[in-house]
């Protein structure tokens, strides 16, 4: 127990120190492997891998074809035409509203949310600037449409946050509905409201729009798709996926390939985009892949028997157990599929065998993974918190507070709901 705790702190230390966790995994592992009792290079070369590989199988075309879909929405101006539609129908004055949605809309479409960043925030700018608010605010408010509801709640989202459970549940994407939308409206609301307070706060102290410091004014017009063409692929990937019931990776060809077909006169830079959506796919399965190979080995130590007693143990409603482990080890990993990955290698089937001999659906299990790999994963070393810095040039002691409010706080309450709502049978 006490090799798997040292195990999981390096992984946090040397997470939030910014060490990737490409081969900070694998060190966390060879602790807890020493500690545990196994053979370091077995336990490296086989346990390790083997967890590492067999994820990489599973999902690799997923993140694959979901970053190529990203990758060829914002570079056809499918995504600024979507964001920029959405916002002129919200307009100015409700700038904070409208690149929420525009965000919102995005993610929810399968669009990836790094791309999603990229995509949002010359519009923000732009907003911002004419709403005259502050820019300490953009991070917190594309967060808040990016990594929070529609990547965990909403029920039908092809993000991968909504997807990894359904191999360790059998359940599909719009498990426990009911939950996973009051859940959303509690992010949704409860994070616009904190935010729309916070622009009055700083309105009130004279904190105003600010050029950024390279003085850039980004043109958000310019030669975009028409609106109902760029909505398409979004829109097709989510009909495909949770009306007809087909497989992700199918949804997701079937978006690339409407994309091509609408934007065929820019042909010419779809090799650039999918060779460029393709590559930045390999990062991400990795580092997904090595947290999930930790896990593995976490599951083999004699140790990992006595973690289980532990959080089976916990008083109450199973799901409160799984919430807990899941969200710690998204903090530790500062990565919602990567902690999510690790508890559920390590946990699901305990779970699953749980869901049958109690009568609990596994639905209720599926959304409370999905829910709770949205909390403390935005801790400050996450690296989608890190790339929304790097964009909008804003820094921890700017705006992590408000993204902690709106992407963790208000989070983990919605978990808290959702598992209340699955103890009187709402689901």
């Amino acid at each position: 127990m006490l090799g798997i705790l040292f195990g999981l702190i390096v992984l946090m230390v040397l997470a939030y120190l910014g060490w990737s966790i490409i081969w900070v995994a694998p060190i966390a592992a060879g602790v807890v492997a020493l500690t545990g009792g196994l053979d370091i290079l077995d336990a490296y070369k086989d346990t390790y891998m083997g967890g590492f590989v067999a994820f990489a199988k599973d999902w690799f075309p997923v993140f694959m074809l979901g970053a190529v879909f990203g990758k060829l929405m914002e570079d056809t101006g499918m995504a600024k035409s979507v964001a920029v539609a959405l916002t002129k129908i919200i307009g100015t004055k409700r700038a904070i509203l409208g690149v929420l949605v525009s965000a919102a809309v995005l993610t929810y479409g399968g669009v990836s949310l790094f791309v999603v960043v990229f995509a949002v925030y010359p519009l923000a700018l732009t907003l911002f600037r004419e709403a005259n608010i502050s820019r300490k605010l953009i991070p917190a408010t594309v967060a808040l449409g990016a990594f929070t509801f529609t990547m965990t709640a909403i029920p039908g989202t092809p993000q991968i946050q909504n997807l990894i459970p359904m191999e360790y549940f059998h359940t599909d994407p719009m498990a426990a509905p009911v939950m996973g939308i009051i859940a959303g409206i509690i992010m949704a609301v409860g994070g616009y409201l904190y935010l729309r307070w916070r622009e009055k706060k700083l309105t009130a102290k004279g904190e105003i729009f600010t050029e950024p410091k390279d003085n850039k004014i980004i043109n958000v017009a310019g030669d975009t798709p028409p609106f109902l063409f760029s909505l398409l692929p979004l829109l097709a990937v989510l009909v495909t996926l949770n009306v007809f019931g087909w497989d992700v990776v199918l949804a997701l060809i079937t978006g690339i390939a409407l994309i091509m077909l609408l934007s065929l006169h820019k042909f010419k830079g779809f090799v650039k985009a999918i060779n460029s959506g393709a590559a930045g796919s390999v990062t991400a399965i990795i580092n997904t892949s090595a947290a999930v190979g930790f896990g593995t080995v976490v599951k083999a130590v004699p140790g990992f028997e006595k973690l289980t007693e532990m959080l089976m143990g916990v008083k109450g409603n199973p799901l409160i157990s799984e919430a807990i482990a899941v969200n710690v080890l998204a903090g530790a990993t500062g990565s919602a599929s990567g902690g999510m990955g690790i508890a559920l290698e390590a946990l699901g089937s305990k779970y699953y065998e749980i869901a049958q001999n109690s009568g609990i659906d596994p639905e209720q299990f599926h959304r409370v993974a999905s829910l709770s790999s949205g909390g403390l994963d935005a801790l400050p070393h996450n690296g989608a918190v890190l790339t929304l810095f790097a964009i909008t040039g804003m820094t921890h002691k700017d705006s992590y507070k408000d993204i902690f409010v709106v992407a963790v706080v208000i989070p983990v309450i919605s978990v808290a709901v959702g598992i209340l709502l699955a103890s009187i049978g709402i689901y």
